[in-house]
């Protein structure tokens, strides 16, 4: 399976940021004929306050209802290019909360896969800055996983990577891959971003594909940035992709074989349940 990262740019302009993930991920399509697509966390908007964040929201169909504009742009790539679609995460509108949720078209244009975000992100960044996604958003209680040739991947989101349990937990429900769209704040993800992923990758034996946001975007007055950096990990670590600086994509070929052979060489999951079996004797 290939798999292409979409690294964007957006702000609070909700029509143009559909505009640039349209063309970006055509352009990925064209030159690397990928099997998968991933977006960005909150790719629709990134910026301008809650008025901004409560236009861009949809609400969303149930099971092949119509959509609104994001939804039906991804399920319409997914058709049209006969792919699937790994939406990152819009905002979707619950009514009285918001929340971050993933989509997932499949190469019918089917949604196949919808996670809401379940850590959401309220920490003081070193500078002082404040993130209090709770004030806005719902967190999420559901896990998701879906299919791509074969290949099982798990969803997640972004601030979720801090958290290696609901990792386990998605490699315990088969996953081979482990999506992390994200929108990291430059400070932490100069020192953390890419730590985080490997980490998460060797841990669970997986591949992560981390479709991130890059730049600078407006919020309430202030000018704040985004790490960017989107990239591929291996099962063993490695690095396998990576986008540079700027909007664009990075695609890899995801290796089931490179997989088992981790795993094989490694036993990981063996091991994790005999220490679990000791600590449950220990523990009576």
């Amino acid at each position: 399976m290939r798999a292409s990262v979409i690294q964007m740019n957006q702000g609070s302009d909700k029509a143009a940021n559909l505009d640039q993930a349209r063309r970006l991920i055509e352009s990925a399509i064209a030159a690397d004929r990928p099997d998968l697509v991933t977006l960005p966390e909150t790719w629709t908007n990134l910026g301008g306050g809650r008025d901004a964040r409560r236009a861009a929201a949809e609400v969303l169909p149930s099971a092949g209802g119509t959509g609104g504009p994001a939804y039906e742009m991804l399920r319409g790539l997914a058709r049209a290019h006969g792919i699937t679609v790994h939406g990152g995460s819009i905002i979707e509108d619950g009514g009285e909360k918001l929340f971050n949720t993933t989509l997932v078209f499949g190469p019918d244009g089917a949604e196949i896969a919808r996670y809401r975000k379940i850590h959401l992100f309220d920490i003081t960044a070193p500078d002082g800055t404040g993130y209090r996604e709770s004030a806005l958003y719902g967190a999420g209680s559901d896990l998701a996983v879906f299919e791509v040739a074969g290949i099982r991947l798990g969803c997640t989101i972004c601030y979720d990577v801090r958290f290696p349990e609901l990792f386990q937990e998605l490699r315990r429900r088969g996953a081979e891959a482990i999506l992390v769209p994200s929108n990291f704040t430059l400070q932490t993800g100069k020192d953390h971003w890419e730590a985080l992923m490997r980490a998460r990758a060797i841990d669970t034996q997986c591949w992560i594909l981390a479709a991130a946001s890059y730049g600078a975007y407006e919020e309430r007055g202030a000018t704040r940035s985004v790490y960017g950096h989107s990239l591929v990990v291996d099962p063993w670590g490695h690095v396998v992709a990576k986008c540079s600086d700027g909007t664009g994509w990075a695609t890899a070929r995801i290796d089931p074989a490179v997989t088992a052979r981790v795993r094989a060489g490694m036993p990981l999951d063996q091991h994790r349940e005999a220490a679990r079996a000791w600590v449950a004797k220990a523990a009576t």
